[in-house]
């Protein structure tokens, strides 16, 4: 069975022949290099990364990291939030004390 890559919750199968797949990793970066050309793109640079990542150990172990590293910031914001929310709540209850006026 061919090799996936999952990019935004779509799963795309690339070519079964390891040599090819390096060679499609090699040219996405080449072309990502020269993004700033009509059609290339530096999207090209990641999209290359990604692919070589699924024969070279070391590129693995970077998308690895990195992949850890989004997830514990998203998951770290998550959590940062609420508790955020609740002391902005706290501070308009305390600053909206009915004030007590005298005649």
């Amino acid at each position: 069975m061919a090799p996936k890559v999952r990019l935004f919750n779509r799963h795309f199968h690339l070519p079964k022949s390891k040599p090819i797949r390096i060679g499609l990793g090699i040219l996405l970066i080449a072309g990502g290099l020269l993004g700033f050309l009509p059609v290339l793109g530096f999207w090209m640079i990641p999209l290359g990364l990604l692919v070589l990542s699924v024969d070279l150990p070391a590129v693995r172990r970077w998308r690895r990291q990195l992949t850890v590293w989004w997830h514990r910031d998203k998951k770290s914001e998550n959590e940062a939030a609420p508790a955020a929310k609740e002391s902005s709540e706290q501070k308009v209850e305390s600053s909206s004390s009915p004030h007590t006026r005298s005649p």
